[in-house]
This record gives structure tokens, C-alpha cells and sequence, in this order.
């Protein structure tokens, strides 16, 4: 009977083989036309995208037509060069309007995303803004200021779309917190800049907006996930602007385009408000923080947004406002440093930077000490790469659905989409080979379990205190440590994502840390390049090479570390390297 009735249901035996070819064959073209609309919507929803931007890059130009003929005799030049302290100063005193200000930072905005492709938005409330800040009784710390803010920092009436298709539906129904604040201190939010897709890479490059390069090269990625802040503010274009950093995407940027960039302690600011890709992870810490010029507008930044609005907005943040004093202060410092974290081997301008740095420190009369950071290997995989994919991946790999992978994107998701049974069986083939990698893909196989991620949570934990323990057995204040540099070339880091070993260490730590640059690539730099070899001689270390190769002239910089909460003693430490560096290059 049973029988029966699945022959009527579903009558196969009746069925002969050219029906069955038909059949298969209407069932293939099914497939490949439902591919077809599918691939059809989504540039439908890039195309619309794109538009938008081109629409709001237009506004730019009116805003800027109109603002010329409101304030005639602007010079620009003179706005654009002047360091945002004495650009707040002069707002302040009124001797610059804020609309002189705005006209100068927009034309200059839209000349260099022309060139390198970092602005996707226009925050096109911003002449309201100033009419807003100049009808209240206080005028705040940064009255005036134009801002940049990073792709998926939410502004009221735009859209976040961290450079996923998935996010492009979604128009922000309020400011973040971060903006909030920002706007009670009177600055002007004026541009949103790019990212790449999905922000967990440190290339800049998606398939909405396209690639952002680096203006000091244009062979060259400008960094991420923060890139489009790290490209528009060394060009020019920005004063101060606000990215994230998640395992390095404020310092890389930083480092890539020559500018400061401070990644503070996870919760010392607020991160309500933003669109992730993968939110929910806890295992490594993510953190906002301001990027500009130089380390004086970081702790103006800083001191502005540490205040009563930022620990109203969000409890959570605690209410520490910022300590001048320590900021001011000419103590001489306890130095940790090292040039080499074992896992990756410094490109020779990154090690020739630190040691430069290290001796303009000790001859200023600070004591310096070796430091070396305990189980790097142990940090990198285990704690880093298995905390921020402590689901396999499978959150991140889901937001790629009813999406087209970005081609610089395109190895690191296809490594992330490999089923996790298949992962440890590769690992297992490549250990004896490649030990590193092996590991590398170990970690991506996640957790496993509720039981295992409380696990991890546990040995983040010891960890940070066996690296507090050494710190305390050494007295030490800071640290002076590398960072990833000189600028990749193009398509070279979505292939390298774990090279950003010298700064994901301080996000598992959840330790403050910020970028200064001190040198630029050298021919002989260039020459001993020729002769790198790494830790490993696998395929990664090989990468790297090519990665940084014909780079002389191009930035580099160093790593400054402190305590949590110590934000203030971590930018002192900043301007110190700031200034010696500055002081020996006017004696030269």
C-alpha cells in the first residue's frame, strides 16, 4: 500500500530516459538561471550603491560651491596646514569660521578620493551641525573640527555596510555613541570612508566602492580595516578621523600611511552604535579610537571625548576622565622593548626603526630593557585565531551568502569556508612541513562547544597574567615594540592576515597601544630585504618578502604599548618618540 501510494506521489518507475534527461537537464538550467538573477541582484544592489555615492560625492561639490561664494577669500591652504590643536585654538577665539574650516577639509576631501578612492559617503547634515554647535552657550573642546568617521560607525541616516551586500538595506535610525559625543563637542562629521569587505582584512578594497590606495604609493594598499581613514588623512583630507582595531586595523593603517593612530584599552570608549560582521565574538577585543597628523591631536581627541556625555550615553564605559597631568608629565620612563616577536621576523626597516627609536630613548636619559613576549606562537593561534574565529568562521562565512567575494578577500574566505573536518585533515598533512600554517589551520577550526569557549576565556586570562607578571618582574612603564611595515603591496594582505602578529598580541591582551612614525625605507633596507629569509622559510615568510619589497622612501613606524586604562601614559610615551624623532631630523 505504502508502496503504492509513493508511486503516485512520485511515479519514477513510469518515467523513461529521455524524460529523465529532460528532466535533469530543465533542473540544471534551473539552477544556473536562479544563479543568474541572484548574481543580477546583487549588482543591482551595488549598482544603486555606487550611485549613491556618486550622488553624495556631487553634493560634496555643491556644499562646496556654495560655502565659497558664503565665505570668498578663504585660504584653504593655510586651514589644511595648520595642526588641529591650533586649528581648535583658532576656532575657538573665532579668528577661523567653522565654515571656512568645512569648505577647506570638503574640497580637499573630494580631490583626494579622486585620486585614491577613500571616500564612500558625504554626512550631509554637516552645515546643520554648525549651526547646531554655534547656538550652544558652550563651545566644546572641538568646536568646528571636520571628522572623518570609518564605514560602519553609525551616523544617523546612512548606511554602515562594513563592505557587504548584507548590510546595504539598513539605514541607521541614530548616531552612534561615538558620534553623539563627538558632536557635543562641537565637531563636524563630514565624510564616512571605505573598508574592505567585511573589515576583517587589512587591505582596503570591496566590491561596493572598489579599491582604496595608498596615497603615498599608489602600488601600495593604504592598510585596513581602516584604510580609507589612514589614506584620506595622510593626503590631507582629514584632520581627525576614527577607525577600529580589532587586531590591528587603526595601528596598520597608521603604520601603512605614515600617520598616528591610537587603539585604546576595548572599553575606555564607547562601541554602541556600529554595524559587525561578526558581532558577539568577546574573545578578542575590539576597540574605536582617533587617528591624525600627530600625537597632540590624539590627546586633544582623547580629553574631548572622555567626558560626562560619553559616561551618559553608555554606562558601560567608565567614567574615567583624561589625566593631563600624566600627559604633561617629563618623568623619565621604564622601557620594555624588542625587535623581534618570533612569529613573524621583522622586515629590516621594522627592526632598524625600533633600534633607532630605542637609542634616541636612552640617550634622552630613559632606562631601556629587554622584553620579550612570553609564548607568541601560543598567543597567535590559540588565543588569537581561535578566539576570533571561535565559531569556525561560520559567522562571518554566513554574511558572504547572497554576496560576490572581493578578489583580495577571496583566499582568506575560501580558507575560512573549508569544513572543519577537512581543515584538521590538511593541518595534519602540513605540520611536519609547515608547522605554522598547520597551526594556523588547526586554530580556524574554532572551539567547539560552549564548554570549550569558557575554556578559552579561562586562558586568556592566565595569559594576561603571565605577561603582567614579567612586566611587574621588569618595573616597566611601557613598551617599545614593532609594527607591521612598510605599506603591503597590493592584494598582499587579504594572503597574510596572520602577520598581523605585532599588533593582534595587544588586542588579546587588551592593552592600549598606538603608532608613531620614525623613519622611511631605506635603499639599504631595500638591499638587506634581498637576503630575508624569516622564522619558518615557508610560504608565508616568502609572502612577506614580496609584500614589502620596493617600498624606499615609504613610512615606517613604531609600536608603543601600556597598562589598561593607562591611554594617557601610552600617548606621553608617544610624543616622546614624536619629539626625539623631530628633534633629530632638524638636526640633520
Amino acid at each position: 500500500m505504502m508502496q503504492e501510494k509513493l508511486g503516485e506521489l512520485l511515479p519514477l518507475q513510469k518515467i523513461n530516459p529521455p524524460t529523465v534527461l529532460a528532466i535533469t537537464c530543465s533542473s540544471a538550467a534551473a539552477i544556473v538561471l536562479w544563479k543568474w538573477v541572484a548574481h543580477r541582484r546583487i549588482q543591482r544592489k551595488m549598482e544603486e550603491a555606487r550611485r549613491w555615492r556618486d550622488d553624495s560625492l556631487e553634493q560634496m561639490e555643491k556644499v562646496v560651491w556654495k560655502l565659497k561664494q558664503k565665505n570668498p577669500g578663504v585660504e584653504s591652504e593655510f586651514i589644511l596646514s595648520l595642526p588641529l590643536t591650533e586649528l581648535a585654538m583658532k576656532l575657538k577665539e573665532e579668528s577661523l569660521s567653522p565654515e571656512s574650516v568645512l569648505y577647506a577639509y570638503i574640497k580637499k576631501a573630494l580631490e583626494v578620493t579622486r585620486e585614491v578612492n577613500c571616500v564612500t559617503d558625504f554626512i550631509h547634515d554637516c552645515e546643520e551641525q554648525i549651526q547646531e554647535v554655534k547656538r550652544q552657550n558652550k563651545k566644546g573642546l572641538l568646536y568646528g573640527v571636520p571628522v572623518s568617521i570609518k564605514d560602519h560607525i553609525g551616523c544617523k541616516g546612512h548606511i554602515s555596510t562594513c563592505g557587504l551586500v548584507h548590510f546595504l538595506s539598513t539605514v541607521e535610525a541614530d548616531d552612534s555613541v561615538i558620534v553623539k559625543v563627538l558632536k557635543k563637542q562641537g565637531a563636524i562629521p563630514f565624510v564616512k570612508t571605505n573598508v574592505p569587505q567585511s573589515m576583517v582584512n587589512y587591505d582596503c578594497s570591496n566590491l561596493i566602492f572598489g579599491q582604496t590606495i595608498n596615497p603615498l604609493n599608489h602600488k601600495k594598499s593604504p592598510g585596513g580595516s581602516s584604510g580609507g581613514e589612514g589614506a584620506l588623512i595622510a593626503a590631507g583630507g582629514s584632520i581627525l578621523g576614527f577607525g577600529t582595531d580589532v587586531a590591528g586595523s587603526i595601528r596598520l593603517p597608521s603604520s601603512f600611511c605614515g600617520i598616528c593612530g591610537l587603539k585604546p584599552t576595548g572599553p575606555r570608549l564607547s562601541f554602541l552604535g556600529l554595524a559587525l560582521p561578526i558581532a558577539g565574538m568577546k574573545s578578542v577585543t575590539a576597540t574605536i579610537g582617533p587617528m591624525a597628523r600627530d600625537v597632540d591631536s590624539l590627546a586633544l581627541c582623547m580629553k574631548a571625548l572622555l567626558c560626562d556625555e560619553l559616561f551618559h550615553l553608555d554606562p558601560s564605559v567608565p567614567p574615567m576622565p583624561f589625566k593631563e597631568e600624566i600627559y604633561t608629565s617629563t618623568k623619565p620612563l621604564r622601557i620594555g622593548y624588542y625587535d623581534d616577536d618570533g612569529y613573524f621576523e621583522p622586515s629590516p626597516s621594522m627592526r632598524r626603526a625600533v633600534r633607532e627609536t630605542k637609542h634616541l630613548l636612552q640617550t634622552s636619559g630613559h632606562t631601556l630593557v629587554p622584553f620579550e613576549p612570553p609564548r607568541i606562537n601560543y598567543v597567535v593561534d590559540e588565543l588569537f585565531t581561535r578566539g576570533l574565529y571561535s565559531d569556525g568562521a561560520a559567522t562571518l562565512v554566513e554574511k558572504f551568502k547572497g554576496d560576490i567575494v572581493d578578489p583580495n578577500l577571496k583566499s582568506q574566505i575560501n580558507c575560512y569556508s573549508i569544513p572543519i573536518v577537512v581543515k584538521r585533515i590538511l593541518a595534519f598533512i602540513l605540520k611536519p612541513m609547515y608547522p605554522r600554517i598547520a597551526r594556523d589551520l588547526n586554530a580556524l577550526c574554532g572551539v567547539g562547544s560552549a564548554k570549550e569557549l569558557w575554556k578559552h576565556h579561562v586562558a586568556v586570562a592566565a595569559y594576561r597574567e603571565e605577561f603582567l607578571a614579567e612586566w611587574r618582574k621588569l618595573k616597566l612603564d611601557v613598551i617599545l615594540c614593532p609594527v607591521l611595515g612598510p605599506a603591503f603591496n597590493e592584494g598582499y594582505p587579504g594572503k597574510l592576515f596572520a602577520a598581523t602578529s605585532y599588533t593582534n598580541l595587544y588586542n588579546v591582551l587588551n592593552f592600549p597601544a598606538g603608532i608613531v612614525p620614525v623613519s622611511t625605507v631605506t635603499k639599504a633596507d631595500e638591499e638587506e630585504l634581498k637576503h630575508y629569509r624569516g622564522h619558518y622559510g615557508d610560504p608565508w615568510d616568502k609572502r612577506l618578502k614580496e609584500a614589502v619589497k620596493d617600498a624606499v622612501g615609504l613610512p615606517v613606524a613604531v609600536q608603543c604599548v601600556a597598562l589598561p586604562w593607562q591611554e594617557e601614559l601610552c600617548l606621553r610615551f608617544m610624543k616622546e618618540v614624536e619629539t626625539l624623532v623631530h628633534e633629530k631630523r632638524t638636526q640633520k
